[in-house]
């Protein structure tokens, strides 16, 4: 059904949208190619980034190209198989997501807190391992969200009141019982690649903190936090969008009743659209070395 049901607002969400889709490409592109060619970028904090980038590109394409090919089109039908790809590799995306973000603040405990045993402990074969358990977890993770969907029974009704294939909406136009499915979700989906990740970059953070303000000079606290103010950026606005979209506070604890709809689709666009936006421009614009390596490769 779309983002939203008035033609006269279609015309300006598909500009903006079409826009905002330009820059995440244009941006998180422009990263990965400056991490691939300038030496001066090859460090663990920018491998991770780069895979960001990748997570970024992949998220937003597989989500609002739907919206973009539907307006030129006009043809708003997405088919069974597609839809549950769709959700499939939006779960897994945003778990390995999460994760990548979990482990670049592990590198920014390790740059702040231990600088001495930063090149031993952050070696090349760490940062692949690393991001290599991000991305298998991320993906294993949605398999059994896939199958769960997969079995379901639906109503009659086909209509989908929603921008892309979600598991939320999906799950309202199910009659077969879903209780398991949605403490399955509730419990993997929160707990293992929402509150894991989440604890962890909130545990480094703890530690990082602690190690600033140890610190005696000003310039000292401000250089120090100055490193992973760009990675803190990021996280808040990911958790925040997040946490709107899916886990706002409700009376019930069924999770397809719970969440509005007709709002939860706007922090989803927020989330899918601005986010991955917003990651290229907070590391381009506050970060001397990306801007540095910018000037260089022009």
């Amino acid at each position: 059904m779309g983002v939203s049901g008035q033609p006269s607002f279609q015309l300006f969400l598909f500009l903006l949208i079409l826009l905002i889709y330009l820059i995440t490409l244009g941006g998180n592109v422009t990263i990965f190619l400056l991490v691939c060619l300038d030496h001066h970028l090859h460090t663990p904090m920018y491998f991770f980034l780069a895979n960001l980038s990748i997570l970024d590109i992949s998220c937003s394409t597989i989500t609002l190209h739907k919206i973009l090919t539907s307006f030129i089109s006009g043809d708003n039908t997405v088919s069974v198989p597609k839809c549950l790809v769709q959700i499939f590799a939006f779960l897994s995306l945003t778990c390995d997501e999460l994760l990548i973000l979990a482990a670049m603040s592990y590198d920014r405990y390790v740059a702040i807190c231990k600088p001495l045993h930063y090149p031993l402990v952050m070696n090349s074969k760490l940062c692949v391992l690393l991001a290599s358990l991000c991305w298998v977890c991320g993906f294993i993770e949605g398999i059994p969200t896939f199958m769960g969907i997969f079995k379901l029974s639906y109503y009659e009704s086909n209509k989908m009141d929603h921008f892309f294939c979600d598991i939320v909406p999906l799950l309202k136009l199910s009659y077969s019982d879903t209780s398991f499915l949605q403490l399955y979700i509730l419990t993997v989906g929160v707990v293992v690649c929402g509150f894991t990740p989440f604890a962890l970059t909130f545990i480094s953070y703890i530690f990082i903190i602690i190690t600033i303000l140890s610190i005696r000079s000003i310039s000292g606290r401000r250089k120090a936090f100055y490193t992973c103010s760009s990675h803190l950026t990021v996280v808040i606005c990911l958790y925040s969008s997040l946490f709107f979209q899916y886990l706002r506070p409700t009376s019930s604890i069924n999770l397809g009743s719970t969440i509005n709809l007709g709002s939860s689709k706007y922090f989803s666009l927020f989330n899918i659209a601005a986010v991955p936006m917003l990651n290229p421009l907070i590391y381009s614009l506050k970060n001397k070395d990306v801007k540095a390596a910018i000037r260089r490769r022009i």
